[in-house]
């Protein structure tokens, strides 16, 4: 059976996240570690892997080129941003080293602008669009931490673009279509586009604001996008757009935001030479595709039950061999074409055919194959009831996860994966 998302109508058979994602083994919190500081296993680590990829992917494919920078900086870095004063109390306190304070990031925007800075840039350098995947960190209280939801480190795969006034629609139009492209991926709809407005703390001068909110409007009406305008919801820096989503028990929550800054460039003094030879302030576009890691992983997990597309799957082909010893290198052989492939398979020869059975079904593998005499002799594996030959099947996998498709391939009379 493929995978499928969950919808209202089958919301009260939902597992949790954090009971779903303990018993798949694909995360856990332990108190040596701490409240809110999950850590990733094995398995849960190929689905972050993989989605990291697809948003690398993505990235490349729009232009942005990866930088790397320090999860820590002086005080006085967030300060010149506004982000002490705004978040002082949902950040990590400063840390005395030597004659400086340092302090764990909010965020890595201010950083990203001290890139763009490093260098001079021309109208004709412009946009500059930077991507890292990087941890920030936020002080929650423990009360309000759970699973991967709530969470005191967050990884994000989050782009600043620096462009010229003329170019930003431009790219929050390529940022709205990267959203759209990952979410026609990973299966997820959209409930509704948000777009926040000011609030009373919000920095800068009105008219930056109303030009940052009017770039934004022309992007969603260019590409033709419903939205509901939101007063008082936009960042401390400018408004911006929230794709507002719901997960698998109906709550809204934001995953993506594209944001419209002219405020940290004014602050940091950032410039590049125009057409005309002057000095003029870049506008920055803050890009966030998928929300944190953290937070995606624990909606597909619910969304999916488990049951993740071959692409996303942990394990892709859970092998059974009906008699461990005498199928042993049969089953080895097996798994080293597959493995060779770019296919994740997992040989299950540990207990009787029964209980190795239940533990394929309980990993939740899109494909479980079953390896016997017959099989071995004639270089098949049984599929659902039916023999495949071994290198179709392989073919057939590649080709799905190539396409990271949502439903598994049918081949021939039928390859599909496991009830």
């Amino acid at each position: 059976m493929s995978p499928r998302l969950n919808t209202k109508e089958n919301i009260m058979e939902n597992e949790d996240h954090r009971s779903l994602g303990r018993r798949l083994r694909l995360f856990d919190t332990v108190p040596v570690i701490g409240a809110g500081l999950p850590i990733w296993l094995p398995d849960g680590a190929v689905i972050r892997g993989e989605l990291e990829r697809m948003a690398a992917e993505i990235a490349e494919r729009t232009g942005c080129v990866r930088v790397h920078t320090p999860v820590l900086a002086k005080r006085a870095l967030f300060e010149q941003s506004g982000h002490w004063d705004k978040f002082a109390e949902d950040m990590f306190p400063a840390m005395k080293v030597g004659e400086d304070e340092l302090v764990l990031r909010p965020a890595n925007c201010p950083s990203h602008v001290q890139v763009y800075a490093a260098e001079a840039h021309s109208w004709r350098d412009l946009p500059v669009r930077l991507i890292e995947s990087a941890s920030m960190f936020r002080s929650e209280l423990s009360g309000v931490l759970g699973g991967l939801s709530r969470v005191r480190q967050i990884s994000l795969d989050d782009a600043h673009v620096f462009c010229m006034p003329v170019q930003v629609v431009d790219e929050v139009v390529l940022a709205l279509d990267a959203i759209a492209d990952a979410y026609a991926v990973l299966g997820i709809d959209v409930d509704h586009y948000r777009l926040s407005g000011r609030g009373q703390a919000g920095a800068g001068s009105d008219e930056d604001w109303d030009a940052s909110e009017a770039d934004l409007r022309a992007a969603l009406d260019r590409r033709g996008i419903p939205y509901v305008h939101v007063p008082g919801e936009g960042a401390f820096y400018g408004p911006k757009i929230d794709v507002q989503v719901r997960d698998a028990a109906g709550r809204e929550e934001t995953l993506s935001t594209v944001q419209v800054d002219r405020v940290l460039p004014e602050r940091f003094g950032l410039v590049y030479v125009g057409s005309d030879g002057a000095k003029h302030r870049p506008v920055m576009v803050h890009r966030g595709l998928l929300s944190s890691m953290e937070r995606l992983v624990a909606l597909l997990i619910e969304r999916y039950q488990g049951r993740f597309p071959t692409w996303l799957s942990p394990v892709q082909v859970a092998l059974v061999p009906m008699d461990p010893r005498r199928h042993a290198d049969a089953a080895e052989l097996v798994q080293a074409r597959m493995s060779a492939a770019g296919i994740r398979v997992r040989v299950l020869d540990r207990g009787s055919l029964g209980s190795r059975i239940a533990r394929a079904h309980a990993l939740q593998a899109p494909y479980i194959a079953v390896l016997g005499d017959r099989e071995a002799a004639d270089g098949t594996l049984t599929v659902d009831a039916r023999a495949v030959p071994v290198h179709d099947l392989i073919a057939a996998i590649r080709d799905e996860i190539d396409s990271r498709a949502q439903r598994p391939v049918i081949l021939g009379e039928g390859v599909s994966g496991a009830a």
